[in-house]
């Protein structure tokens, strides 16, 4: 219950602030008299496409931390939470990034790495995967983590989403005002869009939206496998990254919210909308690299 009302209201904040934004600026009024002002559409589709991503990364950390029920570790209460922020220290120390924060879930075996900025971001793992794996595996899984912030990864996820929410606002009602023109030709009282402009804008903006999510889907799963060679190089061998795999196969991943499940060691359904590729994948991209 807690997820879904967390995820109602960041949309509803970033709907809300966006458009308090753009009724500012005056780039939602791209429908004039004498017809379609491109340049104020697109100064509307970048300022819808790209302010929700980017919101939504400034504030990935603390909705991930609400979300997924996260305690970060201030002090460590245990010597399996003193390894952990050592071995996230040690790894960040050879990526080059600052100190994330350190934290632990209670869930299912997983793992994920989140926040706007490489030198504070977020490594959690959850209390199952600590259980589940042998310590060399869960090294493993936190090399791929640390790999993920030092790639920037959540960066460049946003910056595709953005780029994708743009196209998707934009050709939705370039479209929309074709299609409602060609309805409305011989109309000479035209007053502001039709209701074919207002339909096929609604239903282009869910049929581009998931199109738009099939391609960001696909680029997520290149960079898992670049997260896994990343964990090898860090680790200095290839094996403790493929056993960890291996395991997680035989193991069910805890389901971790949506605003963060592409930066988790597993998760995603489907071969299309996917965040990550098959477990079988990954072992065998690890296992014919070279080097």
């Amino acid at each position: 219950m807690k997820r879904i009302m967390l995820f109602v209201m960041t949309n509803l904040a970033v709907v809300v602030v966006l458009g308090v934004v753009a009724n500012l600026l005056g780039v939602n009024r791209y429908l004039s008299a004498s017809g379609l002002d491109l340049g104020a559409l697109m100064g509307f589709a970048l300022l819808m496409g790209f302010g929700g991503a980017i919101i939504s990364l400034l504030i990935s950390k603390p909705i991930a931390k609400w979300s997924a029920g996260v305690r970060i570790i201030e002090q460590p209460q245990n010597a399996d939470e003193a390894w952990i922020v050592q071995t996230v220290r040690k790894f960040a120390d050879q990526a080059g990034i600052g100190m994330p924060e350190v934290g632990i879930f209670d869930a299912e075996p997983n793992a994920f790495a989140t926040g706007a900025f490489k030198n504070s971001a977020l490594v959690a793992v959850s209390t199952g995967l600590l259980q589940g794996m042998t310590r060399e595996e869960v090294e493993a899984v936190i090399g791929h983590e640390v790999a993920h912030i030092a790639n920037g990864d959540m960066v460049t996820m946003a910056l595709i989403q953005g780029v994708m929410n743009t196209f998707v606002v934009f050709l939705s009602r370039v479209i929309g005002y074709a299609v409602d023109s060609f309805l409305r030709r011989g109309d000479n009282q035209q007053s502001g869009p039709g209701i074919g402009y207002m339909v096929t804008t609604i239903v282009l903006d869910i049929l581009l939206g998931f199109l738009a999510a099939i391609i960001v889907a696909w680029f997520s799963r290149q960079r898992e496998f670049r997260a896994d060679a990343g964990a090898a190089q860090l680790m200095g061998r290839r094996q403790p990254m493929v056993n960890a795999l291996a395991r997680l196969g035989g193991l069910t991943p805890a389901e971790l919210p949506k605003s963060i499940s592409a930066m988790g060691i597993a998760g995603g359904i489907g071969q299309l909308f996917s965040t990550h590729p098959p477990i079988e994948e990954r072992i065998a991209a690890l296992q014919n690299a070279q080097g």
